[in-house]
């Protein structure tokens, strides 16, 4: 799994209206995403296609932070 930063990176690449530099790792996500449908399914293909990683509806609502979704995202790579 990549360092957190570059977890990051990756996410404010796959967000085009995400200012570069606007997250960090103990950003809380609501005060950059609006979880609506589309932006989880991009979130969720983005994980799927860079790490091979299935996360879920669940796994992004239980999540506080960035860093909480890359603790999720990082056990289920190292699991695979």
């Amino acid at each position: 799994m990549v360092a957190i930063e570059e977890f990051i990176k990756g996410v404010q690449g796959e967000f085009e209206d995400m200012e570069s530099g606007a997250l960090k790792p103990g950003s809380t996500i609501q005060e950059h995403f609006n979880w609506d449908s589309i932006n989880a399914l991009i979130f969720i293909a983005h994980v799927n296609v860079e790490y091979d990683v299935v996360i879920n509806a669940d796994d992004l609502v239980n999540s506080n932070t960035v860093q909480d979704l890359y603790n999720i995202v990082s056990s289920k790579a190292n699991a695979a």
